[in-house]
């Protein structure tokens, strides 16, 4: 799985099925539910910590063969698999404003509409207008408006264990020029700021109320703080990144920072990054 994850850590899975279609997502996981065969979904693997023992059963990945994207006037649609910074530049590039924020964000649409992904003061609930998926039972269901129940890094999706197969975005008209110009800021900011060359899921932690987790991080000096080969960025205490192959230091260092965060400022930072599979056994 370290060939699937931005992280470049995780053990094998027994399985992995890559579909083309909402349909094909349909078929592969009823078909393993009624083999007993546990089913992970994974998009781009960008906001996840694989652990060392792998995953049992089958993963489906949206990925290429689920990443298309059609633009109809002020309406985007986009498969789960495509890429967020995709889907950002083909609205840019017809002229649809209010995903400046995303197109750096690098992660698959899909897992952006669970998580309520956002960056730079913008989110996906503020430009979602629907989303498709299966559900756990295997109904095929569309939310739109309140039905998605977006919160902080948040979804009705997340609560309901929907697999998202389809997004669809209401976007503004603007100029292209523009819009381009603004992404290009934003990347801009994010290089300046973020570890953007070392293996990372992004913001590790979510933003505990009345604070921010980098922040509190670095009060506590664990910038450059390592677990063998996993660090605290020292470009951005709110990143930890990778730069060794065991997931178990991974685990082991967003242990301790919470720890020692808590111990020093009373806040319990929860962790923004999905962690799925089993721990190594010896």
């Amino acid at each position: 799985m370290r060939d699937y994850t931005t992280l470049k850590l995780g053990g094998p899975a027994d399985w992995m099925a890559l579909p083309a279609s909402g349909e094909e997502v349909a078929a592969m996981t009823a078909e393993a539910r009624e083999n007993g065969i546990p089913v992970t979904i994974l998009g781009h693997g960008s906001n996840v910590l694989v652990l060392d023992g792998g995953i049992r059963g089958l993963v489906i990945r949206m990925g290429r063969g689920m990443n298309r994207i059609e633009v109809r006037g002020r309406t985007v649609t986009a498969q789960a698999g495509a890429m967020m910074s995709a889907v950002a530049a083909a609205a840019a590039e017809a002229g649809l404003a209010g995903l400046e924020f995303a197109g750096g964000i690098p992660g698959s649409v899909g897992g952006g509409a669970i998580m309520n992904a956002g960056a730079y003061g913008g989110e996906m609930r503020q430009v979602i207008s629907s989303v498709t998926g299966i559900m756990p039972d295997g109904r095929k269901l569309e939310l739109t408006g309140t039905e998605m129940a977006f919160g902080y890094r948040k979804s009705a999706m997340q609560e309901n264990g929907m697999t998202v197969t389809q997004v669809t975005f209401e976007l503004q008209e603007g100029e292209p020029a523009e819009i381009r110009a603004r992404m290009a800021e934003l990347n801009r900011r994010r290089a300046e700021s973020q570890p953007l060359d070392v293996p990372s899921a992004g913001s590790t932690f979510k933003r505990p109320e009345g604070a921010y987790a980098a922040a509190l991080i670095d009060q506590c000096g664990l910038k450059g703080y390592a677990v063998g080969g996993a660090k605290v960025s020292p470009k951005h205490a709110g990143f930890l990144v990778n730069t060794g192959e065991s997931a178990a230091d991974y685990l082991e260092l967003v242990r301790r920072v919470q720890r020692i965060v808590e111990e020093r400022t009373g806040i319990r930072l929860e962790p923004e990054i999905r962690i799925m599979g089993e721990e190594e056994t010896k």
